[in-house]
């Protein structure tokens, strides 16, 4: 969240940033209850001070009828504040984060391309669909995966499993030279840390399954559990940022997805993911961004995936973003390019909701700035691979760099 004295400070900075990124929130409300909290704080402080000065000596019949009447007005004034306090707490972390000065201004399909990588390839026949390719292949079932689960759950079977192994496998391989630290996270997450997030599991949100009577929710990516390992801590980062890349499924019930978006693994309701989290001082955000650009680049690079990089719009950035890249993946699928990886500088928005500090070269304590980038993602990766190395016979020719984490193996057939 944003700190509220930059709010009052910069009022109609938040309200051009709310509008740019298609986010309603009413700041004049949240500024006079901001107002109306300090007052009765203060009022409160003041009856608490009263109180304890008439404690010290003994009180006159008088005096001890005041202060039941004091007593009974903090204990308004409290209840009152609890009230304000909800309400505002409500609207402040509504307010997204402030954007890059860079991000383009509009909304889904007004973001830029930055480059453009690989080469799409020329098929001589009509080529497949993924969908189409593995299920010939006996590599993915639908059918019983909905049988068993529901439409978009699904069974991945014989050498497809190995393939998606085999990608985890490279893409540890990869980030781990880059000295990310290995995790693997819960499937859960308390619903304090998804808000610390930027979700919220109580309200609206519609991604997001929950798990009934409990306050608990399925995670859809490892960034969430990552962000609570270090809730309420004070980091020591003197010796660089701490940078995690953590393996972890994702569940996701995408509601109100549909057309060509919808069909295969592109949107699905279960997959595994490696998710890269970096904890880091204000100061080096930035450039970690960056890296986490260019790791992503590197890992795409080597399965040879033809792909293009975009500088997401104000209005597709979500609430937690400051600035927010996606490489995005040549498919047949959708005679075009779609969304494989993404990476956000959340700056301290996230760090400020979970109490995430380190202690400055000033000994003073300051929120980290925390960053997320996709290494791998078992939905949206194999569609690349899968689509853009098919033959026409119906094979599929597994790109060097995985062959020897499949024991050789070059094609699927």
């Amino acid at each position: 969240m944003l700190d509220i004295k930059y709010i009052r400070d910069n009022i109609d900075i938040v309200k051009e940033n709310c509008k740019n990124r298609n986010v309603n929130v009413n700041i004049g409300r949240l500024l006079e209850l901001d107002e109306e909290r300090r007052d009765f704080k203060q009022q409160i402080e003041a009856l608490r001070a009263e109180r304890n000065e008439k404690s010290k000596g003994k009180p006159s019949d008088e005096e001890i009828t005041h202060m039941r009447e004091v007593g009974d007005k903090i204990k308004h004034f409290e209840e009152r504040q609890n009230e304000i306090e909800t309400e505002y707490n409500d609207l402040l972390l509504q307010i997204p984060n402030a954007t890059h000065p860079d991000s383009p201004i509009g909304g889904e399909e007004d973001f830029v391309v930055i480059s453009e990588h690989g080469k799409i390839p020329d098929f001589g026949f009509k080529p497949k669909d993924h969908e189409e390719l593995l299920t010939n292949l006996n590599l993915i079932d639908f059918e019983r995966g909905a049988k068993v689960a529901g439409s978009k759950f699904y069974f991945v079977k014989n050498d497809m499993v190995r393939l998606n192994q085999a990608l985890i496998n490279y893409g540890l391989d990869v980030v781990g030279k880059h000295g990310f630290e290995l995790l693997e996270t819960p499937d859960l997450a308390k619903h304090e840390i998804l808000k610390g997030a930027g979700f919220n599991p109580r309200g609206e949100e519609k991604q997001i399954y929950n798990i009934q009577d409990e306050d608990l929710s399925l995670v859809g990516t490892a960034e969430i559990t990552v962000l609570g390992y270090h809730a309420d801590e004070v980091l020591d980062l003197s010796e660089g940022p701490k940078k995690y890349v953590a393996l972890s499924h994702c569940f996701r019930t995408e509601a109100g997805s549909y057309g060509r978006t919808s069909k295969g693994l592109y949107r699905v309701h279960q997959f595994t993911k490696l998710e890269m989290f970096i904890f880091c001082k204000p100061e080096d955000s930035q450039s970690l961004h960056e890296e986490l650009l260019n790791i992503e680049k590197e890992i795409c690079d080597g399965l040879e995936i033809p792909y293009r990089v975009i500088d997401i719009a104000t209005g597709d950035l979500g609430g937690p973003a400051y600035r927010k890249y996606d490489l995005e993946a040549h498919m047949t699928m959708l005679e075009g390019y779609g969304e494989i990886t993404s990476t956000s500088n959340c700056t301290d928005y996230q760090a400020r909701r979970l109490n995430i500090k380190h202690k400055n070269e000033a000994g003073k304590n300051e929120y980290v700035h925390t960053l997320n980038g996709t290494a791998v993602v078992m939905s949206r990766f194999p569609i690349a691979i899968i689509e853009n190395n098919q033959q026409e016979d119906g094979s599929v020719t597994i790109p060097k760099v995985l062959q020897p984490y499949m024991g050789g193996k070059k094609v699927l057939k």
